[in-house]
């Protein structure tokens, strides 16, 4: 999980919040097209089989 981009990092961040992928591309004035390849690079990077496990996971890394 250490080698998440600062992009990765800002989106982890609205997860963790709650929002949707529609929400967060609002927020950072990205497509979805583009959050959701940046939430998949993650759940690769930290081998999270979905994104609630990759929140739990980040909690737990003291990430967010």
């Amino acid at each position: 999980m250490e080698n998440f981009t600062p992009k990765e990092l800002e989106i982890l961040k609205y997860l963790c919040k709650g929002y949707t992928n529609n929400k967060i591309a609002e927020e950072l004035f990205v497509s979805i097209h583009t959050v959701k390849a940046h939430i998949g690079s993650m759940l690769k990077k930290s081998g999270a089989d979905n994104r609630t496990l990759l929140v739990y996971m980040a909690a737990k890394a003291d990430l967010v």
